[in-house]
């Protein structure tokens, strides 16, 4: 059921859409003028609002204005017995959802109620999915080390600089990546993340800067790669220590001449790409082993960022855990559970090999374990 606000000055036009509307089980809301609908609308939240065009003291056109003005998100149908093609535009550039002309049509009505309803229900699906992304992607903690990354990420994320990001096995330097990305000039072009440890050796090449179809037994249809796909954004190879020579011979000619090759082709494609690295490996000493291309490295290290181990910033552990309680208790629709100060001592007292996300891992099995509060005796017994 929807709640639906129906803006009409001719009470037949508006009683009609009410009985039609709440015989498909509608709450409808009724106003005589615009004004009235306004502050209808401004008091109260709607699923759709309808609106016509021609009222006396606001009309349906300023109405609509100051509707998107306020920030008020229902879908806007405005309706007319004075349609023409015009009119409809010039509403629909004002960001009405939709146009209906008088007398109304049944089936026209509730295809567009529904319409409007799909719509709002999206809006509102991709709001909850924003918010979680936001929040897996926060940089939690007030530590001097990692305030010193926070203070790297505002300075470089403005900036083309190639970014290098070093540190241990799950401290963050996907969030750092995805900060610098948020922060970046290209925050609204594509960000693509490519996990080279994840990807075999010999399909490596094809997934970076694609194939062309037969260039090789399985490659039935053109690949394009992530370089392109990334064209105009930012890519960012994760564990590019993993990588193979022969890959890392193309991504330095991609980095030098903003351009590649895919494989089985002999053209080359342009690209405009902003390059993230991060790995957990010493790459000085792997390239002393012969392992890493030291002409790439320096065009990686551009900028470099170290992220800090969990160890050396033990004093950020009460911040991440009650961010990680808010997190899991949410994805797991349970009651927010809270956690005694000797609980958070003993978190303290480990030593976080796994980092971060051993400390994840933890905060979910108290969780999933633990009593509420949870305790330092679920510290010892859990963690």
């Amino acid at each position: 059921m929807a709640k639906i606000l129906i803006i009409d000055d001719e009470r037949s036009i508006r009683n009609t859409l009410k009985d039609i509307l709440e015989f498909e089980k509608h709450q409808v809301i009724l106003a005589e003028n615009g004004k009235v609908g306004l502050d209808i609308a401004s008091n109260s939240l709607f699923d759709i609002i309808f609106s016509d065009i021609k009222m006396p003291e606001m009309d349906g056109i300023e109405l609509l204005n100051t509707l998107k003005e306020k920030e008020i998100e229902a879908p806007v149908v405005m309706i007319s017995g004075h349609g023409n093609i015009e009119t409809a535009v010039e509403c629909i550039k004002k960001g009405a959802f939709d146009f209906i002309e008088k007398p109304i049509d049944l089936n026209r009505l509730l295809i567009t109620v529904k319409n409007a309803l799909d719509k709002g229900y999206l809006v509102a699906e991709t709001k909850t999915l924003k918010k979680k992304v936001e929040k897996r992607h926060q940089m939690i903690g007030q530590s001097a080390a990692i305030q010193k990354v926070r203070e790297m990420i505002e300075k470089v994320a403005p900036t083309e600089a190639r970014v290098l990001i070093t540190g241990s096995n799950g401290t963050g330097k996907e969030v750092v990546a995805r900060l610098l990305f948020e922060n970046s000039n290209r925050s609204n072009a594509p960000f693509v993340e490519v996990n080279c440890a994840a990807i075999p050796s010999e399909l490596i090449e094809s997934e970076l800067f694609g194939h062309e179809k037969g260039s090789f037994t399985s490659a039935i249809k053109q690949r394009i790669g992530k370089f392109e796909q990334a064209d105009g954004g930012t890519i960012f190879l994760d564990e590019i220590g993993d990588m193979s020579l022969s890959a890392q011979t193309k991504v330095l000619r991609v980095l030098q001449e903003n351009e590649l090759t895919r494989v089985g082709s002999d053209k080359s494609v342009k690209v405009n790409v902003r390059v993230f690295a991060a790995t957990n490996k010493n790459l000085k000493l792997e390239i002393e082993k012969g392992n890493f291309r030291e002409d790439l490295y320096h065009r990686l290290n551009v900028i470099p960022i170290h992220v800090p181990d969990l160890d050396e910033r033990k004093d950020d552990i009460p911040l991440l855990v009650e961010h990680f309680l808010d997190i899991i208790c949410s994805e797991q629709g349970i009651q927010l559970k809270k956690i005694d100060n000797s609980a958070i001592v003993k978190l303290q007292q480990k030593t976080w090999n796994g980092n971060i996300r051993e400390l994840r891992n933890v905060v979910e099995r108290l969780i999933i374990l633990g009593g509420n509060p949870i305790k330092a005796e679920d510290v010892e017994l859990f963690a």
